[in-house]
């Protein structure tokens, strides 16, 4: 299963982009701009074990203090890529927080919104020229920096638009941060026509998922662990077709959860919610996205075709141009048969 794992090809949809950053890249961000982040990789396995969601935060930051110029954000999105393809990924949503970024709320190493830009757009050229992965953006708020955050990620969704832009998520803690308040930001990027994807119910209850489906008009949710604990929202999500974005090590890593036995993704395909499997921030994590795959076939009891079924209905809920989706599934059906 290993094997097959490893040779499947795949798409992602609930991945992030700084959060992605591997010892490695990590490494060299922080021979660049020394400081609190260790620039020894074996220190970074140690740095990156959380105590909770909290210190998980507080810890993903530091990281996000690293970039700081346009070729920073270049680096670390094409280095990214590359890992991602040498997992046989082919398609990649990679949410990306601008706001944590650009000036002028970051003025001591702030990055002009057409920089960052261009940074990512030259990343992502280069990427499917180099590695054969296709990535699309999704733009973010970080719910913990409040409404001018979500005002300032809606105006360069709306007026600084790279051209990849797909989707408009919201991320960060969700204690404290409900999500009401961003109704209008919502509404105004799906006028747009970008999609609504925003986190919810991965450290709060149900009703943060409802929210966002009712109010957010969430077309996939990420996460939405705690929507297991209510049967209506179960049954809503099934009727409508609202995939949850599953991310099994994180929601242990974070305390989500309090084992992988008791990760409720079995309870989401018993009730016919679709599910896709990711692998949220994969290094910081521990994890990537075929270890991800792995835990969902123990947790499943899938053979090999259970598993190719895991990277079709990724590739399902994507928002990846028909001729993209198309070419990936005719990839996965050929592999799954040989």
């Amino acid at each position: 299963m290993t094997d097959f794992i490893a040779g499947l090809p795949k798409a992602e949809l609930h991945v992030h982009q700084v959060g992605s950053a591997s010892p490695r890249i990590v490494a060299e961000l922080a021979a660049r701009h020394p400081g609190v982040v260790p620039a020894d990789t074996e220190e970074l396995r140690a740095y990156f074990a959380f105590r909770d969601f909290a210190h998980f935060v507080e810890i993903y930051l530091s990281v996000v203090d690293l970039i700081r110029t346009a070729e920073d954000v270049r680096m670390l999105t094409y280095e990214v890529a590359r890992e991602m393809a040498g997992q046989q990924l082919r398609y990649a949503e990679l949410t990306c927080t601008p706001y944590t970024s650009v000036l002028p709320h970051v003025d001591d190493r702030g990055i002009p919104i057409e920089a960052y830009t261009e940074a990512i757009e030259d990343a992502r050229v280069a990427a499917e020229r180099d590695f054969g992965l296709v990535l699309r953006w999704i733009y973010d708020i970080p719910g913990e920096a409040g409404l001018p955050a979500a005002d300032a990620t809606l105006e360069y969704a709306l007026q600084h638009p790279p051209e990849a832009l797909i989707g408009f998520g919201l991320g960060g803690p969700e204690i404290g941060v409900p999500r009401p308040q961003f109704q209008p930001h919502f509404d105004a990027a799906r006028a747009a026509g970008l999609h609504s994807v925003p986190h919810a119910g991965e450290t709060t209850g149900p009703q943060t998922v409802w929210d966002a489906v009712r109010l957010l008009g969430a077309e996939r949710i990420g996460h939405g662990t705690s929507a297991a604990a209510d049967p209506e929202l179960l049954a809503h999500l099934a009727r409508h077709g609202i995939p949850l974005e599953v991310c099994p090590t994180s929601n242990l890593a974070t305390r989500a959860v309090e084992s992988l036995e008791a990760h409720p993704l079995r309870a989401f395909v018993e009730a016919g919610v679709p599910v896709t499997i990711n692998s949220d921030d994969p290094p910081m994590f521990g994890t990537d996205l075929n270890t991800e795959y792995a835990v969902a076939a123990e947790l499943l009891d899938l053979d090999e075709t259970g598993v190719a079924g895991l990277a079709q209905a990724a590739v399902a809920a994507s928002f990846a141009p028909p001729e993209v989706k198309a070419a990936i599934l005719a990839e996965i059906e050929a592999y799954a048969i040989s």
